[in-house]
């Protein structure tokens, strides 16, 4: 190659390296959720009762700008006459359930739910800043004041979580742990193994820093001042810690002991163990396959009866 055909090689990749420098970056995409160990997908020992999907009478809308995705709100109508409600915020599963839920309540009990995605972690950092949860607290009041004609406004707030849902419930509890009066964790409540995808028998240990924020929450609700109820499967991820694993942590490091039981639950579960102290119940579930862990939302109903019966 001569002289003058390099010189202008070289001038086409300086201008190419000046035009690729001159592009918008593409945002980095999200981390993507942690890899478990699949859990058998069939199961046919338990019921597996299952909340028929169907429209529940009330007021029904959408927050659209409030988080990454639109947020779910209801009001039964039994409710929409009351100038004072309850909200419970849920994160993460299909919104009917837990409409059924708060319809068959009886209770003045408005609804938001939450759905962002897979994985604990895109629920947690939607809720990095304090003023989020603040935001939709007031987002749905307003909304709800503006829809029904009154001058809504909430009394307690309580909030719900299944599988990865949990992520939200940490980061709130951070800077919100006050203004939260009751909390249900549907067999979600996990950390990471120490080091990483070292499991408790290989010689690993969980991150306990992670669920700080419950252990502190759980004397709180041992005290009666909250309600915290948390249900757990048998399920065992492999690359983090299990719900059981993480359940047995808060039982000990809250100086308590689990209780066995065999009975029915709901939905067809059999309840195995209780822990309970005050407003604080932990109960654990048979089953290890993907039915089992879908019966903890869809017996939502009967926890969220529990929760607010133990007022």
């Amino acid at each position: 190659m001569n002289r003058s055909r390099r010189s202008n090689v070289l001038v086409l990749l300086i201008g190419l390296c000046a035009f690729l420098a001159g592009c918008p970056s593409k945002p980095a995409p999200a981390p993507r959720p942690m890899a478990q160990y699949p859990s058998p997908m069939a199961d046919t020992i338990r019921a597996h009762e299952r909340i028929e999907k169907k429209d529940v009478p009330g007021l029904s809308f959408a927050l659209p700008d409030v988080l990454a995705k639109p947020v779910d709100v209801y009001l039964p109508d039994q409710e929409r006459a009351t100038e004072t409600v309850d909200l419970l915020i849920h994160f993460h599963g299909a919104a009917y359930v837990p409409k059924c839920a708060v319809h068959a309540s009886g209770h003045p009990l408005a609804l938001a739910v939450v759905n962002l995605g897979s994985g604990s972690a895109v629920y947690e950092r939607a809720f990095t800043e304090s003023t989020t949860f603040t935001r939709l607290v007031d987002s749905a009041r307003d909304s709800l004041s503006e829809k029904t004609g009154s001058d809504i406004e909430i009394a307690r707030v309580y909030l719900s979580s299944f599988s990865a849902g949990y992520g939200a419930v940490r980061a709130i509890l951070r800077d919100h742990a006050a203004r939260i009066d009751g909390i249900i964790l549907l067999d979600g409540l996990h950390t990471g193994y120490v080091p990483p995808r070292r499991v408790l028998a290989d010689g690993g240990t969980l991150n306990t820093k992670k669920l700080e924020p419950f252990v502190r929450y759980a004397q709180r609700a041992m005290a009666g001042e909250k309600r915290l109820v948390i249900t757990h499967s048998a399920i065992f991820p492999g690359t983090y810690a299990s719900t059981t694993e993480c359940a047995d942590y808060l039982i000990s490091a809250l100086g308590l002991r689990r209780r066995p039981v065999l009975k029915w639950g709901p939905a067809g579960m059999q309840r195995l163990s209780e822990t309970r102290q005050n407003g604080l119940r932990i109960l654990a579930f048979a089953g290890n396959t993907a039915p089992d862990h879908i019966d903890h939302l869809h017996a939502l109903p009967a926890f969220l009866e529990m929760l607010l019966d133990e007022r």
